[in-house]
């Protein structure tokens, strides 16, 4: 029987090893959603978990990609956390909206608050536009903790390889889905269901312009032969008092 149970120990003794190693790979900052549609504006939370037991997560650095600048960025106001976006001009500066851009924003930093052993948190921002050329954008992160230790998230994950021991946060860019804002087919759809309302509106309005044109013209015809009646009514009258 001790024979028997010794694959079954070793097996869950590998188990309890693989959930061990696993574990650490789910406690790194990370940006989510995971993907974007390319050319478009997207809102991301980057979640900040707590690894550590004995100390609290203070401060938030987040690095935007400068290959790939957004003329947008804009956080969404955190309770109990203080927000600095900082610019830098760029090298060569970038068009939106028919607007030239000189510079961009290239560092986000929430301090102020704390996150305690075994919570997390999530501090939004709106990015946009985004790039059209790439797959994704590496944002490098560096959490600090209230005995000054810093964690640097900065490390860029290769495909095919085995995940670095500090991964940075990446957001996948994707092809607009069709018929989405980023092609401008759902804006379309709706511009021509707004044309074939406008439409319906106008002929409506037409064929009630023409019932109150038609309705004009009999009370008219009727006030006319009305008055005819009432006229050859008093001649009647007169012809036969003479």
């Amino acid at each position: 029987m001790r024979l028997r149970r010794l694959p079954v120990l070793g097996a869950l003794t590998a188990g309890s090893l693989v959930l061990l190693a696993a574990g650490p790979a789910f406690a790194h900052v990370s940006v989510q959603p995971g993907e974007a549609e390319k050319g478009g504006y997207s809102t991301v939370n980057f979640k900040v978990p707590n690894e550590r037991d004995d100390s609290s997560t203070t401060k938030l650095e987040v690095t935007l990609p400068t290959d790939h600048p957004l003329a947008s960025v804009m956080p969404q106001p955190v309770p109990g956390w203080k927000v600095k976006v900082t610019k830098t001009k760029l090298a060569k500066p970038i068009e939106m909206h028919g607007e030239k851009i000189t510079e961009a924003v290239s560092k986000v930093t929430w301090t102020g608050g704390k996150i305690e052993p075994g919570q997390f948190q999530q501090f939004p921002l709106s990015v946009g536009q985004l790039p059209e050329d790439a797959d994704q954008l590496v944002f490098k992160a560096l959490q600090t903790y209230d005995d000054k230790e810093v964690v640097r998230w900065i490390e860029e994950p290769k495909e095919g390889e085995a995940e670095p021991e500090n991964p940075a946060p990446v957001l996948k860019l994707v092809a607009p889905a069709e018929g989405s804002d980023g092609h401008g087919g759902a804006a379309s759809d709706h511009k021509d269901d707004d044309k074939g309302e406008d439409g319906e509106k106008n002929a409506a309005d037409s064929d009630g312009d023409s019932s109150d044109t038609t309705a004009r013209v009999l009370g008219i015809a009727g006030i006319v032969i009305g008055a005819a009646g009432v006229a050859f009514g008093v001649l009647a009258s007169r012809r036969r008092s003479a």
